[in-house]
């Protein structure tokens, strides 16, 4: 059996809270967790968005499939053999995704990662590309691994495509290519070594070219596609397709800043390293991040620029991540980037590097303030205390935070207490509260993804109490079969509100086919997405497990007499108000008659409540 949990993982960093598993949600930004993942009942619902479904559904959503395509997925992954007719209906699912502009899109780049990859390793044109890459450290692996290709000085690639009659709108849509006034297409890429940008499935969606030339100063040294259907550079990683599947066995990723550092710590044995595009890195990116590794660690240039990114990138993840992902630091030597360690030093000595020289957030911050700064004068030396206890403030071990003190007081021949003092003004100053005493991370953590559910439970209180009963009313029908046998017994039941009206009849439709209600199944039965999150909202109710019928009876009627009733009488008293501005004597008549009648059987239905 396939567990949703288990699939979801995979694209979302799930915490267990409660008897569920809560995390990001995948289909839109936030930053408290409200995606949660139901694993008893095999059902995913987000209480920010909306959506919901079973397993099939949340692949159909996140990758932008079909339902036999994500069969397919699953079964491929969990080592499923699938029936025939699901192999044949899988192929017409892969043919109709190819047909489209996307799959087109993305085909093209696959053959053209293809062709640069050719003339790279088997052709002459590519001597000079192979040479550089080979100063560079990079082996025939590493080259075969990432893709490496090259665009020669030759315009290839237009040629290529007019060979294969790939439609015209097709190449002008990829952004390989430039477009002359006279609507000529002309190869983007020349004279460059081909970096091959693939999306979270592997698939090629972008290049980024490297100038081999150093004739033409004009040009860029680095090229990057242009943004497409396929690709948006906001959203896109390099290697992140590689290296959230180790993460799921080292438990970090390694944020690094150019691709060569990438493929450089790949051959030196780490393969969980990541790049953003060129030097921006953005807020979908830590999203992104985010939901991929409980751990990030930033391993930029030891450089003063590569400082000042580092600071830019923790201050972004500090904005936008949500504190259930830990951010620490590997600072190399001055001068030197990650690429450059690994040449001059070797992979081995690279990999202990990162494993040793792994800091906090504030570790680094004691260290950066310190630039540019002569702490042997005093002004300089408060300013660089300020700075650093507001840093320290946001620390939630009272531990850590004392361990940081006594580091300042000890080094600057500081009072500790003093420094503890004025530590407690600027978290009051700041809004920082202390943490509860005996509070672990990890129960932060999940204090902080719970938080969405007294929002949800909030939002509960504004449903009416029709409302309220329909919902308690289906959830036991589709839970029981004798609750579904004594409510339909009942002449001309029906419910209230159409969505639950339109789930009662699916729901009978669906008991004649499969018999046993499954929460999982009958969320795939159902084809529209309000269903869907009605469906899963039922679900969340915290009703009584044990089935008592007198409740049943009490929610029948609520829905088949009292609400009815009740805007009934809503409704004459609207139209009777009406009628007396109209001066309509007759239908004021008639309206208070029926308003009359209407009141006398809503204190019956009373009455019979409390008798």
């Amino acid at each position: 059996m396939v567990d949703i949990v288990d699939v979801i993982g995979r694209y979302v960093q799930l915490k267990k809270a409660g008897k569920s598993f809560t995390g990001l949600c995948p289909f839109h930004e936030e930053q408290t967790p409200s995606f949660s993942v139901n694993e008893e009942k095999q059902y995913y619902h987000c209480f920010g968005c909306g959506r919901s479904g079973n397993v099939f559904q949340f692949l159909m959503d996140y990758l932008h499939i079909g339902f036999v395509e994500a069969v397919q997925k699953i079964a491929k992954d969990s080592g499923i053999d699938l029936p025939q007719q699901y192999q044949e209906s899988t192929g017409q699912a892969t043919s109709q995704f190819a047909n489209s502009e996307a799959g087109q899109l993305i085909a093209l780049h696959q053959r053209a990662a293809q062709l640069y990859h050719h003339i790279l390793v088997n052709t002459p044109a590519g001597a000079v590309a192979r040479a550089y890459l080979k100063r560079r450290g990079m082996t025939d692996d590493l080259v075969e691994q990432f893709q490496l290709g090259y665009a020669p000085e030759q315009r290839v690639l237009k040629a290529f495509c007019d060979q294969q009659k790939i439609d015209y709108q097709i190449l002008r849509k990829s952004g390989l290519f430039t477009e002359d006034q006279a609507g000529e297409l002309h190869d983007r890429f020349v004279d460059r070594v081909i970096y091959p940008i693939k999306n979270q499935r592997g698939q090629v969606i972008a290049f980024s070219g490297r100038l081999l030339s150093t004739a033409n100063n004009d040009l860029p040294k680095y090229l990057n596609s242009p943004e497409t259907l396929i690709f948006n550079k906001r959203r896109t990683l390099f290697n992140l397709d590689v290296a959230r599947k180790d993460a799921k066995q080292t438990g970090k990723i390694y944020l690094f800043e150019g691709f060569m550092d990438v493929i450089s710590a790949y051959g030196a044995g780490v393969s969980n390293g990541i790049a953003s595009m060129g030097t921006s890195f953005t807020e979908e990116q830590v999203a992104i991040i985010q939901r991929s590794t409980p751990q990030l660690d930033i391993c930029y240039d030891g450089d003063s620029a590569g400082q000042n990114a580092i600071d830019r990138a923790i201050k972004l993840v500090d904005q936008e991540a949500t504190g259930n992902m830990v951010t620490r630091i590997v600072q190399l030597p001055a001068g030197i980037d990650p690429d450059e360690y690994v040449q001059k030093y070797g992979g081995e000595k690279f990999k202990k590097y990162l494993s040793q020289h792994e800091e906090t957030v504030v570790d680094f911050y004691l260290r950066f303030f310190r630039n540019d700064r002569n702490l042997g004068q005093q002004s300089e030396l408060i300013n660089y205390l300020d700075q650093s206890l507001k840093v320290i403030a946001k620390v939630t071990s009272p531990v850590e935070q004392d361990m940081y003190l006594g580091r300042l007081a000890d080094e600057f021949s500081l009072d500790k207490a003093a420094l503890k003092s004025q530590l407690v003004q600027l978290s009051e100053q700041l809004g920082i509260h202390p943490q509860t005493p005996g509070q672990s991370y990890q129960q932060r953590v999940v204090s902080r993804q719970e938080y969405a559910q007294p929002a949800i439970q909030e939002s509960e209180k504004s449903v009416s109490r029709t409302e309220l009963a329909e919902r308690m009313l289906l959830y036991y029908m589709l839970h029981s079969q004798e609750v579904w046998a004594h409510v339909t017994a009942e002449d001309d039941f029906h419910f209230v509100h159409e969505r639950y009206q339109t789930l009662y009849l699916l729901a009978a439709s669906y008991f004649t086919e499969h018999g046993d209600y499954s929460v999982a199944d009958f969320l795939n039965y159902l084809n529209e997405d309000d269903l869907r999150n009605t469906l899963s909202l039922i679900e969340q109710l915290n009703v009584n497990p044990v089935i008592k019928m007198p409740v049943i009876d009490d929610c029948v009627r609520i829905i088949m007499h009292q609400t009815p009733l009740a805007t009934q009488i809503d409704q004459v008293q609207r139209k009777l108000k009406e009628a007396n501005t109209l001066n309509n004597n007759e239908l004021v008549m008639q309206l208070t008659v029926k308003l009359v009648d209407l009141l006398k059987k809503q204190q019956q239905y009373k009455a019979e409540e409390t008798n």
